[in-house]
């Protein structure tokens, strides 16, 4: 391998084989749910899927084309469709690379990316002190922690990725999980841990391998030579496009990587035998089965736990993780409606959330309908005896911006943190982020 091709060459080189190996059959397309809420579903299978790598090489495509590309919910679908080893999910999204290259130019497809990466930079660390003390966010690898090299490797890096940082309750019953069956790890994540996808999605694809290849440098720190990752979307674009172009450039992989509740799952036997509280209460999975088997570990560990009952609500398992939805806003809002309104019908006590990103969309909720929204990690906490008090959900049940400035005021001073600076990201970073509104 040439250690001299550079990262978009290497994405470039990649995108072709697949261009070359796709048959234009048109099953990526058939399976995919985006396809009739984005309305193309007139459009024929194969026309889509030739516009897609009309596109790919520097051509217009067509109008359905386009709309499918920029509908992609990253299901992962289309990835199981495929006979012939592509990975339509990942040509989507070189797709919109390609589009935005098409539409601006670098200077503007950077300032973009930065832009993005500093309103996330900024909302992730703020929401995240709001909540937190110095000493709590050096655990999760946040402050003077994130430099910090253990004297001896660990087993494991954990990889919070950065929205996690935002419900850190969740990561930290992870680190207690893991704590408790003796895991050996080092906590990396946040901002200064970025994947790049935050840069890809303009279409600086040089900046998104810069950042991402700069991560992965600090991710190869472990004996075992794997890093347990929590976010779905830093998964998918590691996996996806930042370590394939790399081992393209290097010729190996500095890692695996293996997403928490695998993680969790395949050592249940480690873990039944802390599961010793019985938590009586009749519960739904919330759904996103955009990662191959997160969903099946979940369900698996959830009905581990004594006291549960799972019920299935029969509703639509769509798109990567609640926010990349959002592409597809009312057909998102009716998703959202059509679950409320069967759990309800099934009386339920529980709603329960995998991911960090519908946890946040959907907690406030829990004040209008007549079950609870949990996420997955409390109820094996509270199984195991671990407690960690979900402070996110507390604060945007109140749904005001400056009784939550107000009642968040000692850590406020703690952190230096500016109130107006405080109120413009709780306004825009938390209570915004709802897909349907609260009544009242």
């Amino acid at each position: 391998m040439s250690t001299n091709l550079s990262f978009e060459a290497a994405i470039e080189m990649r995108v072709d084989e697949m261009v070359d190996a796709c048959t234009r059959c048109g099953k990526c397309v058939e399976a995919c749910p985006s396809v009739k809420p984005a309305g193309i579903a007139d459009a024929a299978p194969q026309d889509v899927i030739s516009g897609i790598l009309d596109i790919l090489s520097d051509g217009e495509g067509t109008e359905a084309s386009r709309k499918w590309a920029q509908a992609c919910t990253l299901s992962g679908e289309c990835i199981r469709a495929c006979d012939e080893g592509v990975n339509p999910r990942f040509l989507l999204a070189m797709t919109r690379v390609a589009m935005a290259k098409a539409n601006h130019d670098l200077p503007t497809r950077r300032r973009q990316g930065l832009e993005k990466y500093r309103d996330l930079g900024r909302d992730v660390s703020m929401l995240s002190q709001l909540q937190l003390n110095d000493e709590v966010l050096e655990r999760l690898g946040q402050k003077t922690a994130a430099a910090i090299v253990p004297s001896e490797p660990p087993d494991f890096v954990f990889y919070t990725g950065c929205n996690v940082l935002k419900t850190p309750h969740i990561a930290l019953l992870a680190l207690d999980i893991m704590d408790t069956l003796g895991v050996r790890y080092q906590v990396m994540g946040g901002p200064s841990h970025c994947c790049g996808v935050v840069q890809m999605r303009p279409g600086d694809l040089e900046m998104s391998g810069r950042m991402g290849t700069n991560s992965i440098e600090k991710l190869s720190q472990s004996k075992s030579g794997q890093v347990i990752s929590w976010c779905p979307s830093c998964y998918v674009q590691y996996t996806e496009t930042t370590l394939p172009a790399l081992e393209r450039q290097r010729g190996a992989r500095p890692f695996e990587m293996t997403p928490f509740m695998r993680f969790l799952s395949e050592r249940l036997d480690r873990l039944a035998p802390h599961l010793n509280q019985a938590v009586p209460m009749c519960v739904a999975l919330h759904r996103h089965p955009g990662v191959a088997g997160i969903m099946e570990a979940a369900e698996k560990i959830l009905i581990a736990v004594p006291g549960i009952t799972l019920v299935d609500l029969k509703q639509p398992a769509l798109g990567l993780q609640g926010v990349n939805l959002s592409v597809l806003p009312e057909f998102k809002r009716e998703l959202t409606r059509n679950e409320f309104q069967a759990a309800r019908e099934a009386g339920i006590d529980a709603l329960v959330t995998v991911y960090h990103s519908e946890h946040r969309e959907l907690c406030a909720h829990e004040r209008d309908v007549p079950f609870r929204i949990v996420n997955l990690l409390e109820l094996v906490g509270m199984s195991m005896g671990l407690k960690r008090h979900d402070r996110y959900k507390e604060l945007k049940l109140m749904q005001d911006a400056d009784q939550i400035v107000a009642d968040c005021a000692d850590l406020l001073a703690a952190h230096a943190i500016d109130a107006a600076k405080a109120r413009e990201v709780v306004v825009k970073g938390m209570l915004a982020d709802q897909p349907l509104p609260l009544r009242g």
